[in-house]
């Protein structure tokens, strides 16, 4: 099962982030669970310097910008 973090204090990009994640991870059929992350210590804590950011089991993928569907598939895809 993959672990699915989206960084961010929940602005728009943050939301849209998070609606693309589930529809990929609905999509897909990969086992996955997406969680939010908007304490701002928990973000500073991850690394993460923009938001919004995607983490994948421990991994930042991604900041500063809200991905396309085709970039969060192939995280969540690959081993």
């Amino acid at each position: 099962m993959r672990n699915i973090i989206v960084y961010g204090p929940g602005c728009a990009k943050c939301k849209e982030t998070e609606r693309r994640g589930r529809h990929v991870i609905e999509a897909s059929e990969v086992e996955a669970t997406i969680t939010k992350a908007v304490d701002f210590a928990e973000i500073a804590k991850a690394g993460v310097l923009a938001t919004p950011a995607v983490g994948i089991d421990g991994i930042i993928k991604l900041s500063g910008r809200v991905p396309n569907e085709d970039e969060i598939k192939s995280w969540i895809t690959e081993r």
